[in-house]
């Protein structure tokens, strides 16, 4: 009496499998051949531009989709005139394809009040921002480049107006 296995169950394992190998291909690694915060951030449908510049380490852990990632020291800027954005030295939270959430570390300043973001997704060319209470929703092609701390995405202007 032999063992009878029906297809079902070889396409059950067979997608188990090669689900579960896309979640460890995606796990943010700590080797030198492992992909940039930037570049897992596009693995999972999102501009590299949601980072400020010069992210020195992370980890993301498969099973749970919990993330690190470690700055150095806080950042700050500010975008367009209208918002400031301040990201602690390490930002916390869980990803899954095109949504961040349980972020903690990413604050904004709208008038005259600070709002901690809470969760980020992505929708066709729109990234959504939540605060919670409120969100906003801003062109994909804004978070195209990296912000640089201190200056946003306006440096010359920045040093310039330093240098007068």
């Amino acid at each position: 009496m032999g063992i009878s296995i029906s297809p079902v169950m070889v396409t059950v394992a067979a997608l188990l499998v090669a689900s579960t190998s896309a979640v460890v291909a995606k796990a943010w690694r700590r080797n030198d051949t492992s992909p940039t915060a930037y570049e897992v951030l596009e693995e999972y449908g999102f501009p590299v531009g949601l980072l400020p510049k010069g992210v020195q380490s992370y980890d993301l852990h498969p099973s749970t989709r919990k993330f690190s990632v470690r700055l150095g020291e806080t950042c700050s800027f500010s975008l367009q005139d209208s918002y400031d954005i301040k990201y602690r030295s390490t930002i916390t939270g869980r990803i899954s394809d095109k949504r961040l959430y349980d972020l903690n570390g990413i604050s904004v300043k709208v008038l005259f009040f600070w709002f901690n973001i809470v969760e980020v997704s992505v929708a066709g060319d729109v990234v959504y921002f939540s605060v919670g209470i409120a969100s906003a929703s801003f062109p994909a092609s804004n978070f195209e480049e990296c912000p640089q701390c201190g200056c946003g995405m306006d440096c010359i202007s920045v040093a310039a107006a330093s240098a007068a």
